[in-house]
C-alpha cells in the first residue's frame, strides 16, 4: 500500500480543488470508475457524482478548506484518517473521520463520519 498519509493528502487535495478540470483529473487518478462515497449527509457513485459532491461542499462553504488532522493510518487495502474543514487560517468548524477501502492503490469506497458539526451547518 502507498503511504497512508500520501493517500489521505491526495484525497484531501480533491476536496480542496475548486477548478473542475483539475479536480476531475485528480479523481480519475485516485478513484476507481465506480468508486463510492457515502456519509450521513450525501452519497455519490462514480467520478462525476463524486466531483459534484465536492462542488456542492464548495458552494455551501465558500472559502473553506479541508486539512488532514493527525496522521493517517492504514493496513492492507484499508485507510483511516481524520480531517477538519473551516475558513482558511481559522478554526475547523466541521471535523470528521473517513474510512476507505482501496483496490490497486485507488479508492474504491469511502465512508465518512462527521465528528463535529455546528448546529447551523
Amino acid at each position: 500500500m502507498t503511504d497512508a498519509n500520501t493517500l489521505a493528502q491526495r484525497y484531501i487535495a480533491i476536496w480542496n480543488e475548486t477548478e473542475a478540470a483539475r479536480r476531475s483529473a485528480l479523481i480519475t487518478e485516485s478513484w476507481h470508475e465506480a468508486g463510492t462515497y457515502i456519509d450521513p449527509l450525501m452519497r455519490g457513485v462514480g467520478h462525476d457524482q463524486i466531483s459534484a459532491l465536492v462542488e456542492a461542499v464548495h458552494a455551501r462553504f465558500p472559502g473553506f478548506r479541508f486539512e488532514l488532522l493527525g496522521t493517517a493510518d492504514g493496513y492492507g487495502d484499508n485507510l483511516r484518517f481524520s480531517w477538519g474543514l473551516g475558513p482558511t487560517g481559522a478554526e475547523h468548524l466541521i471535523k470528521g473521520t473517513d474510512f476507505a477501502v482501496l483496490e490497486g492503490g485507488r479508492l474504491k469506497t469511502v465512508h465518512g463520519f462527521i465528528d463535529q458539526l455546528p448546529e447551523a451547518a
